[in-house]
């Protein structure tokens, strides 16, 4: 029996398909690793000013107090760019931060003598429940993301209030053990930012090495080509938004360790900071490009300034105004790196017929 396809529509089609977003992705990561070594040199260049102004900037405690500030919104821009590199985006992450920020102290609040291993786990835990629902709803529902979760922004952070009823959590009343990690450092390192750099290179060695981890690039691109080629979109997609709701817990968990007053209003507002430094880190907002890395240094970037301006002098009022004009310059910079991207594929392809 012999089965007929539709031109344009048969493997041939699909395979040429995929192997132009493959060169597309090889030809866009360049332009981007490029993107992303500009983000370095402004973040040197910031540093560099605000220590001529004030060279007690980069003192001991200057610098630990940069990295300190920096830690949480890198375990979150992790996430959130894992996310948008497949097209979408998780609203969320601040309410399930600040669920499993009030879990955990609601944990040591009952079990004083619990270990900080079970306080890590319990965080993560919850936010990889709140990403099973994100997933579930926009992967096997198909409801689309920018609406799901900030449905659930509501939900998750609506379940907190409830459950926290005005009460409040103070330092004093958890685990000097665990209050302990959010001072205590390693080789002058804060062993928080350990955390932060543990995260971020694995999720960097599993989207470079791991099939799965490049199908995310391949979704982002073209879904459409991607469910031709035999990706299953809706269990990356999935996955993803598992993975980012569990890098939530466990920023919740960081974030409860560093403060250690805890209330139902831990990490209100945090998720578009986490956009921000995800975006202007040169995580394509259009999915298919980017990478972690660049999302990193997107948060520490935004951190930085915000560290910085009251050493320049500048007024605090203006910082919202810096991080909105970044993220309308990294996004007309998306744009014109895709057209570029377009141009020389059209060029190649020009050539070879």
């Amino acid at each position: 029996m012999t089965t007929t396809t539709r031109p344009g529509a048969g493997p041939d089609a699909a395979e040429v398909r995929a192997r132009s977003g493959a060169a597309g992705m090889r030809l866009g990561h360049r332009l981007f690793v490029a993107r992303e070594v500009g983000i370095g040199l402004a973040l040197v260049l910031l540093v560099g000013v605000t220590t001529a102004v004030n060279p007690r900037f980069l003192s001991g405690q200057g610098r630990q107090d940069l990295m300190l500030g920096a830690t949480i919104l890198v375990v979150l821009a992790v996430g959130q760019a894992i996310v948008i590199i497949t097209r979408n985006v998780d609203l969320s992450v601040g309410s399930i931060l600040g669920l499993a920020a009030f879990a955990t102290g609601k944990l040591f609040l009952a079990m004083p003598d619990a270990p900080i291993v079970l306080a890590v786990l319990v965080g993560t835990g919850l936010g990889v429940l709140c990403g099973v629902v994100n997933g579930a709803l926009i992967a096997v529902a198909r409801v689309p993301a920018l609406v799901v979760t900030l449905g659930t922004l509501y939900v998750f952070r609506g379940i907190d209030y409830s459950w926290a009823a005005g009460q409040q959590i103070n330092a004093a009343d958890m685990p000097s053990g665990f209050k302990s990690m959010g001072t205590a450092d390693l080789l002058g390192i804060p062993l928080l930012a350990l955390f932060a750099v543990a995260v971020l290179l694995v999720a960097g060695f599993y989207l470079k090495s791991y099939r799965s981890g490049r199908e995310l690039y391949a979704i982002g691109s073209d879904p459409a080509a991607a469910r031709l080629h035999g990706i299953p979109v809706g269990w990356r997609v999935f996955g993803a938004l598992v993975v980012s709701g569990g890098l939530a817990g466990l920023a919740g968990v960081l974030y409860a360790a560093r403060y250690g007053t805890l209330d139902a209003a831990a990490g209100t507002g945090i998720e578009l900071n986490v956009v921000a430094a995800v975006v202007v880190g040169g995580v394509a907002i259009f999915g298919g490009s980017g990478s972690v890395y660049g999302a990193a240094l997107g948060a520490v970037l935004l951190s930085t300034i915000g560290s910085a301006l009251p050493v320049l002098k500048v007024n605090p009022f203006w910082q919202q105004a810096v991080v909105g004009a970044l993220i309308l310059a990294a996004i007309g910079l998306d744009r014109a790196l895709a057209a570029r991207v377009a141009n020389r594929l059209r060029g190649r392809k020009a050539r070879g017929a």
